[in-house]
């Protein structure tokens, strides 16, 4: 198999193809999105899930002082609104309003969870650790939930699809449910 090198900017995008979440937050009862593909489960007693945030993000600093995030799951028909949330600064004004998502009442935190997504996990920021120009957020999840038809112990991708970003503005969406037996 002949192999070429890639410039070690992009070696991230050799295992960045998980899929894309909507963060929420919230900052004066005003609240924020946005757009990550950089997340990882890390534990599962207690459940905790890591998300990487650039450093002069809006959003870092919104969560950094909350305390809090929600991860929202979006299926593919929210492509281009998922997109439209990465490349708009929440200083600027609404993203709730700018890419027409409407913010939904979470169980158990002050942020919102995003209607149209599938599936939210509710955070609480158990440690930031500095990992270079981004920071890794470690929250605890506090509340969970799925849409019922897209979710049953596991996606249901021959019923939904996710979205993966391969860098840029590159995408791929989930497909055919394998298992091995």
């Amino acid at each position: 198999m002949d192999k070429r090198e890639i410039p070690v900017s992009q070696a991230n995008r050799l295992i960045n193809s998980g899929p894309v979440i909507l963060v929420t937050s919230i900052k004066d009862n005003q609240p924020n999105i946005i757009t990550l593909a950089w997340n990882t489960p890390l534990s599962h007693s207690p459940m905790l899930v890591g998300i990487s945030i650039g450093k002069g993000r809006y959003s870092h600093t919104i969560i950094e002082n909350s305390k809090e995030f929600i991860i929202n799951v979006p299926p593919l028909e929210l492509l281009e609104k998922v997109h439209q949330c990465g490349t708009i600064s929440g200083r600027e004004g609404d993203k709730f309003k700018a890419v027409k998502l409407t913010p939904e009442k979470s169980c158990r935190l002050k942020a919102p969870i995003i209607a149209e997504c599938i599936g939210h996990l509710e955070c609480k920021v158990k440690d930031i650790f500095d990992v270079g120009d981004h920071s890794l957020f470690v929250g605890q999840v506090v509340a969970a939930s799925a849409a019922k038809d897209f979710f049953d112990v596991c996606w249901r991708i021959d019923k939904v699809h996710l979205i993966a970003h391969l860098g840029g503005n590159k995408y791929q969406i989930s497909g055919k449910p394998i298992q091995v037996e």
